[in-house]
């Protein structure tokens, strides 16, 4: 398996972003709070990473939920996933939003998120005045689940 070396600055004051396991695509993130941070039900907030990074360019990083905290607890993230682009050198900040029933407290150094950096492709728009029909064509929004 290929590695990519990317320039990071932790001021988390907790380990660096890791694998799980051998053949894990992401690595969890941890919050970089000081005290606790309760979120009410639909209530959400932007938690600091004390991360900033220096993605290669021609490389995204994306911030996905935890599947366990949204399946246990119901919280995930507002805009997932988000993208950190390669240009991007602020501290990254992840929007975790409860969509639970109940209260849910973040503690200090709570693995919060995974992230997965991924080459990405630029497009190059060719306007045409029509495109190759398909079998599909334009059915969307369940269209394949009527049969």
């Amino acid at each position: 398996m290929d590695k990519l070396k990317v320039k990071i600055i932790n001021r988390s004051g907790h380990e660096l972003p890791a694998y799980e396991t051998n053949e894990s695509a992401g690595m969890d993130v941890r919050a970089a709070i000081e005290e606790p941070v309760t979120l009410q039900s639909l209530d959400r907030a932007l938690i600091p990473t004390g991360l900033r990074v220096q993605l290669p360019a021609g490389y995204e990083m994306q911030i996905r939920p935890r599947s366990g905290l949204a399946l246990r607890h119901g919280l995930t993230l507002a805009n997932s996933p988000g993208t950190v682009d390669a240009d991007y050198r602020g501290e990254i900040g992840v929007i975790v939003i409860n969509l639970g029933r109940e209260p849910f407290t973040i503690n200090p150094g709570e693995r919060i998120c995974q992230m997965v950096v991924a080459p990405y492709t630029r497009v190059e728009w060719e306007p045409v005045g029509e495109i190759d029909e398909t079998r599909r064509g334009d059915g969307g929004f369940g269209h394949t689940g009527l049969n």
